[in-house]
Order: C-alpha cells, then structure tokens, then sequence
C-alpha cells in the first residue's frame, strides 16, 4: 500500500529551489546509510541552505583550499562531497586536502579527471570517505582507477555523457555512477535510463533567483502604483 508523504514546509521556507522531480526516478547510491540521488552542483552557501538535494558537489575552478570546504560545511543542512583537485592542484597536496575534507565531515571528496592513478591509490590509502573519480571521456582509465581505489564516478562529458554512463555501465553493472542530467526532464531521465544512479543538477545562480524577485517586486509596485490612481 502506497502512502502520501506528509510535507510542512514552514511560511518562509516556501520559496526555495526544489531538484527535478524526475531524478527520484533514480536508484540512488547509500554511502554510511544515506541514500544519494540528487547532488546539487554550487559553492554557493545561500543555494545549499535553501535547496532539496540530497547532497551538494563543491567543485570550483580554483586551487582547493580548506577554509572554503570549512566554510561549505559549516553552513551545510546535507551531506558534501569535497573537490580536492587533481587538475592543476596535483601530488601530496591533494591527498592532504583530501584528508582535512575527512577531518571536518565531508562524505567525500572528489579527483578531477587528470588524477593520476598513483594519486588515487594514496587518497584509498588514507581515507575512509569514498573516492569520487570525475570521467570525462570514454576513453578514460576505468579499469585502471577502481583498481586504484576509485569507489564511485563522477561522469561529466558533456553532450556525450549518456553514451559514456551506457558504455561504464554496461562493463560494469554494480559500480555507482553519479552524472550530469542536462538542462531537462528528457536528458535527465536518459542519464538514469542509462545507468546513472544519481543525478547532479546546476541550479540557477543567486542573481538569477534574485533579478526575477526584483521583477516582481517591480511589477507588484506599477499595479499598487495604478491601484492608487485609479481609486
């Protein structure tokens, strides 16, 4: 028997960003008992507090430093996964931001593609949070990175990101695969059809959000304007 899901969402908590309701369609992934199916891809602490993901991915183009993970997970209502580099940060430094990740409670951390396999195998060696392993191109070392001690990859490959989690998918059938849905229900549900098991989404950005509060707030102001007017 299947039951409605009670929801109190609160007066000013109403207006907040909500995940496509076709990433539910996905199995998830259970890491220490909680189950991932939707990551919300930002750094942005006001988008993570006011957001129904299941979990944020912070990865931002610039050298990882532990003051901004500090800063994420501080804020944080959900599980982080922690970008570590791997790109242009390389060497022992990933694996000590990796492991101060560890220390201040992110679930885990994620490599760019470039990591090399030695630096995967450091980061097994000394974590106990799962290893997250972004792939960006068929072509990329699978075989050779969950030997490393790769625990869940994260897909990114553009246009071709379903064709990539369908080919991983098929070699490996049990292996968690996070990926990017695209910018609609469609290429999200493909994604999941083809073996992604969570989704990452990109919400719309904080100046966004705002600029179509203040078209309102302005065009509510013109009504009242006329209201006056008129009466």
């Amino acid at each position: 028997m299947q039951y409605d899901v009670p929801e109190y969402e609160g007066n000013l908590r109403k207006f907040m960003l909500k995940v496509p309701e076709v990433i539910y369609r996905a199995s998830g992934i259970k890491i220490f008992g909680k189950k991932i199916r939707s990551l919300v891809f930002t750094t942005d602490v006001c988008i993570i507090r006011n957001v129904n993901a299941d979990a944020v991915i912070a990865i931002y183009p610039f050298t990882p430093q532990p003051v901004i993970t500090q800063a994420i997970l501080l804020t944080a209502d959900k599980p982080v996964f922690c970008g570590v580099g791997g790109g242009l940060t390389t060497g022992k430094r990933v694996v000590n931001v990796a492991s101060h990740a560890e220390f201040q409670g992110a679930m885990g951390v994620v490599v760019n593609a470039p990591t090399t396999n030695d630096i995967i195998a450091e980061l097994h060696d000394s974590l106990d949070i799962p290893i997250v392993v972004t792939v960006v191109s068929e072509n990329d070392d699978i075989e050779g990175r969950i030997k490393a001690g790769a625990a869940i990859f994260n897909v990114s490959g553009g246009q071709k990101t379903v064709e990539i989690v369908r080919k991983i998918r098929e070699k490996y059938p049990k292996l968690p695969i996070i990926a990017t849905g695209g910018p609609t229900d469609d290429t999200i549900a493909a994604t999941i059809e083809a073996g992604a098991n969570a989704i990452t989404w990109t919400p719309p950005s904080s100046s966004e959000i705002l600029g179509k509060i203040m078209d309102q707030y302005r065009e509510s102001a013109a009504n009242n304007m006329e209201l006056k007017l008129f009466h």
